[in-house]
């Protein structure tokens, strides 16, 4: 696997576009992996994914798979604790 840029380091990302017949589940663990060894913010990161990616491959799983991302990571939640239990 050729290595690549500051965006996608390991070049997984688009070597995921490569695969035919990739499934969700596997965008995932690579999507996952590139989270990792990414050394940027991920919102911006993944923005420009999409951007160099996205452009019509709106059904390809890397594609749903990076703006679940994108969405996810935007929209925190409050996972529990103490202070969450009482304050109903």
């Amino acid at each position: 696997m050729a290595k690549g840029d500051d965006l996608d380091p390991k070049g997984l990302i688009e070597e995921s576009y490569k695969i035919e017949g990739i499934s969700a589940p596997e965008c995932r663990s690579i999507f996952l992996d590139w989270a990792l060894s990414y050394q940027g913010v991920s919102v911006v990161g993944i923005s420009a994914l999409l951007a160099r990616h996205g452009t019509g491959t709106d059904d390809h799983p890397m594609t749903i798979t990076l703006r679940e991302g994108l969405t996810a990571s935007q929209t925190p939640t409050r996972r529990g604790g103490r202070r969450g239990r009482l304050a109903k």
